[in-house]
């Protein structure tokens, strides 16, 4: 969870094709490989309905709406940055919503605009240079997202949500693979080598787990 300045081929990479950070390509990168706003299997309807979790500055929102033309919910404590949206944010299928998504009354205004076809969360803690608490912190970030996923996807719906390594991560993929079809682990090639993060993906919700 450490701080970094200096710009890498990513981070370059981004702003050149108009995104404000290099994550963008950590979801790209798991959306080609795993299909994650591919319709639904046994329905017509295209990946309709995005919940982008600790969304700031917004890459994530960003990819989903110049990959779909869907409704995407977004919510952060920060705002989207409009540096590269070229208006895409103050359009009328985005609902973003300024809060901790910890709480109950942000939970509630989420969920109120659901059933979502994809939950996504790459949100993290603000760090305390303790990796002990910074672990937690990132932990419970992700059982929150897992819960919204759990409360408000649709069946056969999509999950992803970074996670660091430490903490009880492995009973939250346990949680994954009992709720989805699939559940597995996969760290994209833009997570930064000396990174203790992955992602975790839960691929099909309540088809049941096939491992």
């Amino acid at each position: 969870m450490a701080h970094y300045e200096k710009p890498d081929y990513w981070s370059l990479k981004a702003r050149k094709e108009g995104y404000p950070a290099r994550s963008v390509y950590k979801l790209k990168e798991m959306d080609e490989r795993f299909g994650l706003f591919k319709p639904i299997s046994g329905t017509r309807a295209a990946c309709t309905k995005v919940l982008d979790l600790g969304a700031a500055p917004g890459s994530w929102s960003l990819y989903t709406l110049r990959r779909t033309g869907g409704f995407l919910v977004a919510a952060d404590l920060a705002p989207l940055s409009r540096q590269y949206d070229q208006g895409l944010f103050g359009g009328p299928n985005v609902s973003f919503i300024q809060g901790d998504i910890t709480s109950e009354e942000t939970k509630a205004a989420i969920l109120s605009q659901g059933p979502f076809t994809l939950v996504f969360s790459d949100a993290a803690p603000a760090t305390t240079g303790n990796s002990s608490v910074d672990t937690l912190r990132s932990f419970a970030l992700a059982e929150a997202a897992l819960e919204y996923a759990e409360a408000a996807l649709v069946p056969g719906g999509n999950f992803v949500v970074k996670v660091f390594q430490g903490g009880d991560t492995a009973g939250l993929l346990k949680r994954i693979r009992e709720g989805f079809k699939t559940g597995k682990s996969f760290k994209p090639t833009a997570c930064r080598s000396e990174s203790f993060e992955t992602y975790y993906l839960g691929l099909g919700y309540g088809t049941g787990s096939a491992g």
